[in-house]
């Protein structure tokens, strides 16, 4: 087990944990949770050693083996496979002990190098490699494309993938979920609740936390507080403990009267019907949360927007997808088309869509990142939108300043903005979105993931949207942040459209859903689970046509048609002799007789070219066998108490037949190419 006993933290002059003490017993599932800061990766640092404690005494069994998921983006021409593959650290040290002893003829070590590669599995690696890389939305087509060709996200999943393949009793997991998509998610989850070793995971994602977890360790004010349940029950029992604290429990009470007035106040009116129902569902969800958002980074809301057109906008027959920047000359690449939807005011949409199949495009082009590739949008007077783009520098400048970002905004807006736009109104504005002091003029591109999803946020605000379009906003936002954003969220009296794999957020903003894919648009009759069924069905869909795809191409190569089996094509275009004239009928009938004696003729001189070809590879079918056995006797009995002597040669054999093996591979490959070269010149003749 691992334990902590009276441990001591610090990063700096900073101390991170004060005289803490838990334990990890094995094969526990552990949620690390935490504000941001509070000290979730300094503790990750001292798991797996790169840290040490400043006080007290913390124990980790040595010889436990550890994976887990590293930070930096890969740079290597290696094929994903090859990538994900030398994660088994095990099977890589293994197989370069087997190369070392067979190029010293060492016997014994041989038969040792076999034995242990055997049990590492050495032979299905690859496919169990090739199984995690698809698992994580990558295609069948990529599994050999090099990882250079891939973008930052996608690397990440086969630095999570490579994490996976390594056979580890920990396994250390620092926000597994920001670069993967819904149906990635789903999958990983079910992976990971198959693990056998301890698990310990810093993440988010509240459903996936309350999905593979069993006990959550909390940082709070430098202690470390064990719950023995996932993160639901722990926010449960945590919120009891609050409700005993009168300040926190004041504030919650404050938020809960407030909302209750909008809504005894506006319950009946008609025009305010759907507001007075968000702010149910707020109080609601704030009732479950509140003992997170009395300690958030910060809380915001929504200004109401001055105009809300309806519809919002109508798409007419369009097409969405994009143009290759490498090739002008190349056709568009569509991925969505014959769209035709209306977003009305005051819908509420959630938007869900397997990996690849165009939501982020549908979402680019609606806010105007991108074209239709046909059709139209039109789009209602007075349409404000307000753009969470997926990648945050997709809408920040690296080089600027969040108040260089907030100055250029209320340029671009001039008059529309209709709020105080002086430098220091600014500056103030900025400090309720944490920007303070001199946080206003660093560079955005040395920020946090978090910061720069906060500074988007402020801008989004500050523009008061009737529409907001959100992809992926949660990916860089700590769990008090998230509910922040849920609560302002239900609270925006605009329209949303929302993509995300925060379950959590969906379920609680959203109150339809549109799927994107198979190159359509269209509604999503059921709830997040229905969906999470959706998807585990289309990825058995996917499989089974690239199965059944694999088997025709197989059977069309099986079936080609050989000099053999089909009859010689003079003969199949000559007239039927009860056709001809009886002039010609015997001189028809004599040419049949000759083409078929020489079409005879030519199979029997193809035969008995092709029969020693065929012979030797059925004997080195046989051969190699004859040796797979010999080799899993050796294995076998390798794992029996012998003699010195007699390992050294089991290894010796091993050798040898790898060798012979090896040699007889090629020349099954020579043969096989020599008969397909004389079947095709028969055929051809």
């Amino acid at each position: 087990m691992i334990t902590l006993k009276n441990v001591t933290l610090r990063r700096s002059a900073k101390v991170l944990l004060d005289n803490v003490t838990a334990t990890i017993n094995p094969g526990e599932k552990v949620g690390l949770v935490g504000r941001n800061g509070a000290g979730k990766s300094t503790l990750f640092a001292l798991f797996n050693r790169t840290l040490h404690e400043d006080g007290g005494d913390f124990f980790i069994p040595a010889q436990w083996r550890m994976a887990q998921v590293a930070q930096n983006m890969p740079e290597t021409s290696e094929s994903a496979t090859e990538f994900v593959l030398a994660g088994d650290t095990r099977l890589t040290e293994l197989r370069a002990q087997l190369a070392a002893a067979e190029a010293a003829d060492d016997g014994m070590a041989i038969a040792h190098a076999y034995t242990d590669l055997a049990d590492a599995g050495d032979y299905d690696a690859v496919a169990r490699a090739q199984a995690l890389i698809l698992g994580l939305g990558f295609k069948s087509g990529e599994l050999d494309s090099p990882v250079d060709s891939f973008s930052g996200g996608w690397r990440m999943r086969l630095q999570l993938a490579r994490a996976l393949m390594c056979p580890s009793d920990l396994l250390l997991l620092d926000e597994p979920t920001n670069h993967l998509d819904l149906d990635a998610l789903v999958w990983l989850e079910s992976w990971l609740k198959g693990y056998a070793g301890t698990m310990i995971v810093i993440s988010h994602d509240r459903e996936f936390l309350d999905a593979v977890t069993n006990v959550t360790l909390h940082i709070e004010h430098a202690k470390l507080v064990r719950y023995g349940a996932n993160y639901s029950k722990f926010e449960e029992m945590r919120a009891l403990q609050m409700e005993q604290q009168q300040a926190a429990f004041s504030k919650q009470q404050d938020k809960i009267a407030h909302l209750q007035k909008f809504i005894d106040r506006f319950k009946a009116k008609a025009s305010k019907a759907k507001q007075a129902q968000s702010r149910v569902k707020a109080l609601e969800r704030m009732e479950k949360v509140a003992p997170l958002l009395a300690e958030a980074e910060f809380t915001f809301k929504f200004k109401e927007p001055g105009h809300i057109p309806n519809p919002m906008m109508s798409i007419d027959n369009a097409s969405f997808g994009y143009v290759a920047e490498e090739d002008d000359a190349a056709p568009p690449k569509v991925i969505l088309a014959g769209v035709s939807k209306s977003v009305m005011a005051g819908q509420r949409i959630g938007i869900l869509g397997a990996n690849g199949q165009g939501k982020s495009t549908f979402v680019k082009t609606v806010a105007h990142d991108m074209k239709p590739l046909a059709g139209q949008i039109i789009e209602g007077k007075g349409l404000r939108i307000g753009y969470f783009a997926q990648q945050e520098l997709d809408v920040l400048r690296p080089q600027d300043t969040p108040l260089e970002h907030m100055i250029r905004l209320a340029k671009e807006m001039g008059a529309d903005a209709k709020q105080p736009s002086r430098e220091q109104d600014l500056r103030s504005y900025l400090g309720t979105f944490n920007f303070t002091g001199d946080m206003v003029k660093q560079a955005v591109g040395t920020m946090s993931g978090g910061e720069k999803a906060r500074l988007v946020l402020a801008m989004m605000v500050w523009q008061r949207p009737n529409l907001l379009l959100l992809d992926e906003p949660t990916n860089h936002l700590d769990l008090a942040t998230r509910e922040a954003l849920a609560m302002a969220l239900n609270e925006f009296e605009g329209t949303l459209m929302l993509v995300s794999h925060d379950r959590a957020l969906l379920r609680s903003v959203c109150d339809e859903f549109w799927l994107v894919g198979r190159g359509v648009v269209g509604p999503f009759d059921g709830d997040l689970d229905d969906y999470q069924r959706y998807l585990l069905d289309e990825a058995k869909r996917l499989r089974e046509v690239a199965k059944t795809a694999e088997a025709e191409t197989a059977r069309a190569a099986v079936s080609a048609p050989t000099p053999a089996a089909s009859a010689p094509p003079v003969v199949a275009a000559a007239p039927s002799p009860a056709a001809a004239p009886p002039a010609a009928a015997a001189t028809a009938q004599a040419d049949g007789r000759e083409q078929r004696k020489l079409g005879a003729q030519a199979r029997q001189q193809l035969a008995e070219k092709t029969r020693p070809l065929k012979r030797e590879l059925e004997r080195i079918d046989a051969r190699l066998a004859a040796l797979a056995r010999e080799r899993q006797a050796l294995e076998d009995r390798l794992t029996e108490p012998l003699a010195p002597a007699d390992i050294a040669e089991c290894g010796r054999k091993l050798k040898a037949g790898a060798d012979e093996t090896a040699e007889l591979e090629e020349t099954w490959l020579d043969v096989s190419s020599e008969l397909e070269s004389l079947q095709s010149e028969a055929a051809q003749a």
